[in-house]
């Protein structure tokens, strides 16, 4: 265990999750949805383990486009563990929000979530989670980039590199 331990201080999970809406933003079909997002990017940005998140100008993500489906819109943070993303995720205020996407956003055939191991201090860019998003959605989930049904150790993911 103290092996893991010593890979995990250097290494951070970074996550991207995409959603294509149902409208555009300044509509009323997305009202709910922009009514929170000041708060739950504050929640995030005070929850143990945050480390960084992807921001345009209005201190969000949602003016940034990087597919080519200008309906969807992308999340990126990166997080000390993938216990602090998943309690963030799943059991703060942030779960009601996930609860109620079904209102704001469609249902995508692909994966919408993928994470990641990133060197601790990286900044990962939007160019590379859509590049971790398509990889998932090539070969499933691997040590390069999963979800967290399927989730993979550092150790896993250097080992991958390696051989």
């Amino acid at each position: 265990m103290s092996k893991l331990k010593g890979f995990m201080s250097i290494y951070h999970i970074a996550q991207v999750n995409i959603a294509e809406m149902r409208a555009p933003l300044d509509s009323e079909t997305m009202t709910g949805f922009v009514a929170r997002l000041d708060e739950i990017n504050t929640l995030a940005e005070r929850t143990p383990g945050f480390v960084w998140r992807l921001k345009g100008d209005a201190n969000n993500a949602t003016a940034l486009r990087i597919f080519d489906n200008h309906s969807i819109i992308i999340n990126m943070s990166v997080w000390d563990s993938i216990d602090a993303l998943y309690q963030y995720t799943y059991y703060s205020d942030h779960a009601q929000v996930y609860r109620q996407r079904g209102e704001w956003f469609r249902r995508l055939q692909n994966h919408m979530l993928a994470l990641w191991w990133v060197p601790a201090g990286h900044t990962p860019t939007p160019q590379e989670a859509k590049d971790k998003l398509a990889y998932l959605n090539a070969h499933g989930a691997t040590p390069l980039a999963f979800n967290f049904k399927q989730r993979y150790s550092v150790e896993e993911m250097i080992s991958a590199i390696n051989t």
